[in-house]
């Protein structure tokens, strides 16, 4: 079947907003057509020609950032804790865990989110679903619930900012390596992963002294700058088909919203929109995979994604839970294996541990979150394959949606910072303790 960037339009789309104006829906997204790509091209091959590293056990992917971005958090001092984080946490995993480490960011346009039901209800009130950002708003009443198309183009404008200000700090000093001791947010300083990182930071320094001292300059870019990716999950397809464009030296289709893009548990059916869509675009595709998945149906989807086989062009992104890991992900990994696919594995350690908290709070322990990691690396080490990244909600803030981790952040603590309208993220001191695990194990 010949694929064009609307042939989604012929398949059943899940997770859709019930836009009210069509024509007002069709308007804005023909403006969104005709405005330049917030990606590019040769961006996008350069990706994937690290993912495709990172295969095969040459580089680890490091994928972070919001559950879901507001617009209200497109602010440069939220921009920056987050992607401060992000430097820390590669630092710590290339320096400890020696190996590139490929950035990339849940943001720059992680602004839609999927939902259980259509329907939230309140009391006897029942409205739409909070959808993120780009569709409605958070607030429960039937002004905000409303969809709006408007909101499309204000998510395009938000990223471009964001964008605008990531290629300012990680190309224009911000990331530059003789600057680790600044990345250490003042909440995290007196910490003992404060404390570690400095220590690592120290050695950083006088590494990059020597090198001066013996004659070799410090002027190489990889010091002074770093590559930064953005992605997020295709879940509108409206306004991913409007940024599709074609590249004019390769003559191929790409999804110029953002660098990488995912596909998520809930709209990854075979002969489904979503499947339609990214099979034509020629982005790195992450697949998340959790405990219901059928196993011969992820075969079949990852051949109409990846008829070709290349690599860097799969990211399996696994979301089982701690306590599933190890009924899941052995018979899984060891049937790709077997049926030749060039896959990148990725764990995601979020999405199967989420509970609700005794103080009524959505919540990820901790120790579930680090459980499940082990236990990815485990799994793969015996099955002969390469754990190769994690995918994490994260953010830079001092924030208490998590439970656990060094500071003992328990359930009656969560109230203090819960800032988060969708689902609990990592705090910055978590964040960089995991770091610190993983490049244990990238060790090991």
């Amino acid at each position: 079947m010949e694929w064009l960037k609307n042939s989604w339009r012929q398949k059943k789309a899940e997770q859709q907003p019930d836009w009210p104006e069509p024509a007002f829906l069709q308007r804005v997204c023909g403006e969104l057509e005709a405005l330049p790509p917030l990606v590019f091209a040769g961006e996008i091959r350069t990706l994937k020609s690290y993912l495709a590293q990172a295969q095969e056990g040459n580089a680890f992917l490091l994928q972070g950032g919001d559950c879901a971005e507001e617009f209200k958090n497109c602010t440069a001092p939220t921009i920056r804790e987050t992607l401060k984080v992000i430097l820390q946490m590669a630092v710590v995993l290339s320096f400890s865990g020696e190996k590139p480490v490929i950035k990339i960011g849940r943001i720059a346009g992680q602004y839609a989110k999927p939902r259980s039901s259509s329907i939230e209800k309140k009391s006897a009130i029942e409205l739409p679903s909070y959808r993120g950002d780009i569709v409605n708003g958070a607030d429960f009443t039937p002004e905000a619930r409303l969809p709006d198309p408007n909101r499309l183009k204000e998510a395009y404008w938000r990223s471009a900012s964001t964008l605008n200000l990531l290629r300012a700090f990680t190309k224009g000093g911000f990331a530059d390596l003789h600057r680790v001791h600044a990345w250490n947010q003042d909440f995290i300083q007196k910490s003992t992963e404060g404390h570690r990182y400095e220590e690592l930071a120290k050695a950083i320094e006088k590494a990059l002294a020597f090198l001066k001292v013996i004659g070799i300059q410090d002027d190489h870019p990889e010091i002074h700058e770093v590559d930064f990716y953005t992605s997020h999950e295709a879940l509108l397809l409206n306004y991913e088909e409007a940024l599709t464009r074609k590249d004019t030296i390769t003559g191929n289709w790409y999804d110029c919203s953002a660098h990488m893009l995912w596909i998520g548990d809930r709209t990854r059916q075979l002969d489904g929109a979503h499947i339609e869509f990214l099979r034509g675009v020629r982005n790195p595709i992450g697949m998340k995979i959790g405990p219901k998945h059928d196993l011969d149906e992820i075969k079949r989807i990852i051949e109409r994604l990846n008829p070709n086989n290349e690599g860097g062009r799969i990211t399996l992104i696994t979301r089982f839970g701690a306590d599933q890991v190890d009924r899941h992900l052995p018979p899984l990994a060891r049937e790709i294996t077997r049926s030749g696919f060039k896959v990148l594995w990725s764990c995601d350690p979020m999405h199967g541990n989420t509970y609700l908290s005794s103080s009524n709070y959505k919540s990820r322990k901790f120790t579930s979150i680090i459980n499940e990691i082990l236990r990815f690396f485990e799994v793969h080490r015996a099955e002969g394959t390469v754990p190769g990244g994690v995918h994490l909600e994260l953010t830079g803030l001092d924030v208490t949606e998590c439970t656990g981790g060094a500071q003992q952040i328990e359930d009656h603590h969560l109230e203090n910072n819960y800032a988060t309208n969708c689902d609990p993220r990592l705090n910055a001191q978590q964040a960089l303790e995991l770091a610190f695990l993983i490049s244990d194990k990238l060790k090991g």
